[in-house]
């Protein structure tokens, strides 16, 4: 056995979405040494390129035969939740949503399950999120390589620990080290421009929408059915793939618009993946992805 890994960061980025991407992995050793990884895909999603770095986080860590605990952070509350709640239920059901539609990126997911029985059998791994942009280091990094690779621009990485060449079946991306201007490879597999589909367990409202018990009974039944209405429209929203600006995400959510932009680019509110597409002028426009 090498290196003791202390901790490993992923992070994933899209200029569009669909659109160019990229991938950064940052493992970190116990004796402050870092192995850097990242890659490029000409036309992916956000989403896409967050399970890439993680597949990569794992490829690396299962080839490493480490025994000693480690932490796995990712500012994907997609990657997280999905690899270790909602991947069960998807494959129970065929790879088929609550819906019966094929489960989006599958052949990621099937990689990064397989990957993770490995590293699971080896080594106590905790799933950590982070929040993006918020100043953690690793984070942070990672989210330099994977941007820069999304800009078409290969990052000098730091790599001071010798690994084995990467084995895993599917790969949508590949690593590039030098400073150049890079040309993406070829994806393998049709990229994903359609609501995402999954299992979930909804998180609680923003406390406005909470229902206040001590209210009359008649209000409250008043505010669940605004509630409902609220949720019905955030489902027709994902299901016709509208994008909205800040603002109207905020009031969808009934909260400030900086609760919204301080979030970072993905997310998970209620039944839906919040992602931010792009910019136009000074808005922000997002897209939301069912999760059921």
């Amino acid at each position: 056995m090498g290196k003791l890994i202390k901790s490993i960061y992923t992070d994933g980025a899209c200029s569009g979405n669909p659109g160019p991407g990229g991938w950064g992995t940052v493992v970190y050793f116990a004796d402050g040494s870092v192995y850097e990884m990242g890659g490029a895909d000409r036309q992916t999603t956000n989403n896409r390129m967050e399970i890439q770095a993680a597949i990569a986080a794992l490829d690396y860590l299962v080839k490493t035969e480490q025994s000693e605990p480690l932490g796995l952070y990712t500012d994907s509350e997609y990657v997280k939740n999905g690899i270790t709640k909602w991947i069960k239920g998807w494959k129970q059901k065929g790879w088929k949503t609550s819906t019966g539609k094929p489960v989006l990126n599958q052949e990621l997911w099937e990689v990064l399950d397989q990957l993770n029985q490995q590293a699971s059998r080896q080594v106590k791994l905790d799933w950590r999120y982070v929040k993006g942009h918020s100043g953690d280091v690793g984070n942070d990094r990672c989210d330099e390589i994977a941007r820069a690779f999304s800009l078409g621009r290969a990052p000098k990485l730091q790599q001071t620990v010798e690994i084995a060449s990467t084995t895993t079946n599917i790969s949508v991306s590949k690593e590039i080290q030098s400073t150049q201007t890079i040309e993406f490879p070829q994806e393998i597999v049709a990229p994903d421009a359609e609501p995402e589909s999954a299992m979930v367990n909804p998180s609680s409202l923003p406390n406005s929408e909470t229902l206040d018990s001590d209210l009359p009974r008649e209000v409250r039944v008043f505010q669940l059915r605004n509630m409902v209405e609220t949720l019905h429209m955030a489902d027709e929203i994902a299901a016709k793939g509208y994008l909205i600006t800040s603002s109207e995400l905020a009031d969808l959510m009934d909260v400030n618009a900086s609760a919204v932009t301080s979030r970072g680019d993905n997310w998970v509110w209620r039944n839906w993946i919040v992602s931010r597409v792009r910019r136009e002028g000074n808005q922000i426009l997002w897209q939301l992805e069912r999760v059921d």
